[in-house]
């Protein structure tokens, strides 16, 4: 078999593809001009939707790139585009691939699919993705029509929001919504059975790697999976087993490399050496004649925590984190790859190691180039706001989806399915928020058992591998003097935190390791009506003196393991960014990596 070294990148050239740990050559990206419609009484139906604009997806249309801009309330969309033999063709379609899947990264917030007419999806969760298998549906030899529409009541506070407002006009941190489609489309024609997923895991101190394969289709008799595992063009392992199990395969490969304990480390993945493996999995038979291949990465590393730290294979990191919105002025919640990778990029220019994405679950482009570049990632997703019988089911099916889709990214180190008790505010004295905190948590480790996992990010613990505080004091002296040492730390562990909410809400803390995970929030006044941050400076030199002696502060903290400061970028309102909502610095760059790396 060729080496597929470089596979992945090579084909995310072709506009950035949107599944970068399972990648195949022939896909065709749907974005770009969609017919669309609004449906504010939510009576149309699909026989007769009035079509009368344009619409450029996946930008979502309240944000200015997608050609729309309407802001206010959008409770119900629809799209439509035609595709037709030439996308088919670039899709891979022919005689021996005879399924054609169409693949949407996230709708917000329910969506049903159709083609030519035939429902072929349902899904509701707008922050995870679906599939749909048009191929039923589909007219091969002529134009084909997809049908969207997307449903998303902005007054529902029981289905997962995050940071997007239910009032009309954005006010203090919540900003404009986001409907419809926000993360790309893709069209994609597979053979009848074919690779489904894949899913990695590695163990440093056995030197092996752990692959997980689900199929889709009628799985042949005597078919085999292949892995074939490559670094910088050296083979470092391949493996091939059977499917003795219809529709899942697992292999366990050593990787012969890493059992030399005196070399085991030139390979592992860590923000200074983002050290990614190469991998090809193939669908074969058994004269060894492929039926499917997919090409993906993984990185091998270990996440743990010790009393004091959080531990990278097995050597304690200091956490210096970023909170970052990823909320564009001119595409909202929707980014290019191109925007993504930028991101990244400035976040490991200012001299921070790590990234928290707030409220929201990233493209999977995102963590690729967090993968990739060297970034550490505190993965979230969009809380409700109310607790209920479908708060609870909504956000433990679209965390599960969520997990499972991201679990094998070297970069992600942290699970935080809950922030701030938004959506359990009564978790002090209400046993079954108590109970649903506890439940999530150990739900994401029973999904993923390799990263610790936060409860309730800010206060209010119940079952996290992390004690996290939320800390918006704006007095460097103050902050200095709260965090100097275990003593005064403890007691505020066992009480209550800076924001007048209980620590924990069961009990006496365990030893875990202490970071205070939200702070700073310093604003640079721009004049506008509106601006506004958890403390305000007018002058530039005043700003970079205040954001500094605060991330040193809290930085310096001995009985800290880690921090991030509030935040990346002014984001709507809310100008409390290092960066312009634009990304250009309000600061030089390099003053405030040498305040971040300073503070370690």
């Amino acid at each position: 078999m060729t080496s597929l070294e470089g596979a992945v990148d090579a084909t995310r050239q072709n506009g950035g593809y949107p599944r970068p740990q399972m990648v195949r050559a022939a896909w065709h990206d749907m974005s770009g001009d969609w017919d669309f419609a609004r449906d504010d009484e939510m009576t149309a139906t699909l026989g007769n939707v009035h079509f009368d604009r344009s619409i450029v997806v996946p930008y979502p249309p309240e944000s200015p790139a997608s050609g729309i801009h309407e802001a206010g309330f959008l409770p119900c969309v629809w799209y439509r585009r035609v595709f037709g033999v030439d996308e088919l063709r670039a899709a891979g379609f022919s005689s021996e691939r005879t399924r054609t899947l169409l693949h949407f990264g996230a709708v917000d917030h329910a969506a049903q699919v159709w083609v030519n007419g035939e429902l072929v999806a349902t899904h509701v969760g707008g922050q995870s993705p679906f599939t749909a298998d048009v191929s039923n549906a589909l007219r091969p030899g002529s134009d084909n029509v997809v049908v969207v529409r997307a449903v998303d009541l902005p007054d529902n506070v029981s289905v997962p929001r995050g940071k997007q407002d239910w009032r009309e006009e954005p006010h203090s941190i919540w900003y404009h919504r986001t409907t419809g489609i926000w993360q790309p489309v893709w069209l994609e024609c597979v053979p009848r059975c074919a690779i489904d997923s894949v899913t990695w895991s590695s163990d440093i101190p056995s030197a092996t790697v752990d692959l997980a394969v689900r199929l889709q289709g009628d799985v042949p008799q005597n078919s085999w999976i292949r892995v074939v595992l490559e670094h910088e063009g050296e083979l470092l392992a391949e493996s091939r087993v059977r499917t003795m199990r219809e529709g899942s395969c697992r292999i366990r490969v050593v990787i012969p490399h890493q059992l030399n304990g005196q070399q085991y480390e030139e390979l592992l993945w860590s923000p200074s050496n983002p050290t990614l493996i190469s991998a090809t999995v193939v669908l074969e038979q058994a004269d060894a004649s492929p039926i499917d291949v997919v090409s993906s990465y993984l990185g091998l590393r270990s996440v743990a925590v010790s009393t004091e730290h959080l531990l990278l294979n097995d050597r304690p990191i200091a956490v210096r984190a970023i909170l970052a919105q990823n909320y564009w002025p001119e595409t909202h919640l929707a980014a290019s790859d191109e925007m993504l990778r930028r991101e990244v990029e400035l976040i490991i220019e200012l001299g921070f190691n790590t990234a928290r994405v707030h409220q929201k679950a990233e493209d999977p482009r995102f963590l690729y180039w967090a993968d990739r570049l060297g970034l550490m990632v505190w993965a979230e997703t969009a809380n409700a706001y109310a607790f209920d019988a479908q708060a609870v089911s909504a956000l433990m099916q679209e965390w599960t989806t969520i997990v499972q889709r991201d679990l094998s990214h070297p970069s992600i180190v942290v699970w935080v399915p809950l922030n701030e008790s938004w959506g359990v505010q009564h978790i002090s004295h209400d046993a079954r928020q108590q109970a649903f905190s506890r439940s999530i948590a150990d739900l994401t480790r029973a999904l993923d058992g390799s990263r610790p996992v936060v409860s309730n990010d800010g206060w209010e613990h119940t079952a996290s591998d992390i004690w996290t505080i939320h800390d918006y004091e704006s007095d460097p002296e103050v902050l200095t003097d709260r965090y100097r040492d275990d003593r005064r730390l403890r007691t505020m562990l066992e009480g209550f935190g800076p924001a007048g909410r209980r620590m924990t809400a069961t009990g006496r803390p365990d030893m875990l390791p202490v970071m205070v995970t939200e702070f700073g929030g310093v604003s640079l006044s721009t004049g506008s009506e509106g601006d506004w941050g958890y403390s305000t400076e007018t002058d530039p030199a005043a700003f970079e003196a205040r954001v500094t002696a605060i991330i040193r502060a809290v930085g310096s903290a001995r009985p800290l393991a880690g921090f991030c400061y509030t935040q990346l970028t002014d984001t709507g309102q809310e100008t409390n960014g290092l960066l312009y909502a634009d990304r250009t610095p309000k600061v030089p760059i390099e003053r405030i990596r040498t305040a971040v790396h300073g503070s370690a």
